[in-house]
């Protein structure tokens, strides 16, 4: 993977959006953009980058939210309708004037307001492991979790000021490892993110970016009435041991995007939360069938 750069957009004040190809832009291919999952970074598709025949099929441009990576917001607030605009104005500032839009978690509702703001920019939508409710009691009452519960102890613990000395502990990174990934992370991934979060959460303005981060994935608002207004192909990959959002709500919400030309659902076996990171095969098996049926 190459290193991440940053551009300039100028959506909140002027922003710095933290973005990385996987090889030198292609006019002559479409191009995926991929959204990272909470508190990961461009990182987070490092498989993806390193498979050659979805290299080959589309330019990869994995972008990177407000609150996480190198990106930076002029303003201090932020939510996830931001990030889908500023993602979309990267698109513009590189002259990419179409894309497939891929997302893990709460990538997958990124890619999903992209789709509503710009249905003649985005092509069609991947969505990994998401939701498109609330952290609702209807989402829990079908087996998803309590990420009320899960959100609120640290936005709490993050709320006064710190030290520039601080960096995220490693505890909070465990705890979003336990829930992307499972309990059997290798000792060599599990240090691979922990530099990676203490790298992009240091100091006291990180301390912010992770908070607002929290919030945003605590506090969103719902997609529902919504989805009427993406009007292009869907494709839902979802693990049945994704323990963050279950299989049934997925088979619920597919159905919401009835102006979709095709919304599909297809379960994973064994996936987990990051089913990008955890069953990439499946995952870029699927994404180069779905760009190349619909490019």
């Amino acid at each position: 993977m190459s290193d991440t750069q940053t551009i300039t957009v100028p959506h909140l004040g002027t922003s710095e959006v933290g973005h990385r190809f996987a090889r030198p832009y292609d006019a002559s291919l479409p191009t995926l953009v991929l959204v990272n999952s909470f508190t990961t970074s461009a990182d987070l598709y490092r498989p993806q980058f390193a498979d050659d025949e979805l290299a080959a099929t589309a330019n990869l441009l994995a972008i990177e939210p407000y609150g996480h990576g190198r990106t930076r917001a002029g303003y201090a607030q932020f939510t996830y309708w931001d990030t889908a605009v500023a993602g979309l104005q990267v698109l513009d500032a590189l002259g990419i004037g179409e894309a497939f839009v891929l997302g893990t978690s709460q990538g997958g509702w990124i890619a999903a307001r992209m789709a509503l703001l710009a249905p003649r920019t985005v092509r069609g939508v991947v969505a990994l492991g998401t939701s498109m409710d609330t952290e609702s009691p209807r989402s829990r009452a079908l087996g998803c979790w309590d990420g009320v519960g899960f959100c609120s102890p640290a936005i709490d613990a993050l709320a006064e000021p710190v030290g520039e000395d601080w960096v995220i502990p490693v505890e909070l990174v465990d705890a979003v490892l336990a829930e992307g990934l499972g309990p059997d992370v290798s000792p060599d991934e599990r240090a691979f993110w922990h530099a990676r979060h203490q790298e992009h959460y240091t100091g006291d303005a990180g301390r912010e970016r992770l908070r607002l981060s929290t919030v945003n994935l605590r506090d969103r608002d719902g997609l529902h009435a919504r989805l009427g207004g993406v009007h292009c192909p869907v494709l839902w990959l979802h693990g049945t041991e994704d323990t963050v959002y279950s299989v049934a709500n997925a088979e619920e919400e597919i159905r919401l995007f009835g102006s979709s030309p095709h919304a599909e659902l297809r379960v994973v076996d064994g996936g987990r939360h990051f089913l990008s990171a955890s069953h990439p095969g499946a995952v870029d098996a699927a994404t180069v069938e779905f760009v190349r049926r619909f490019a």
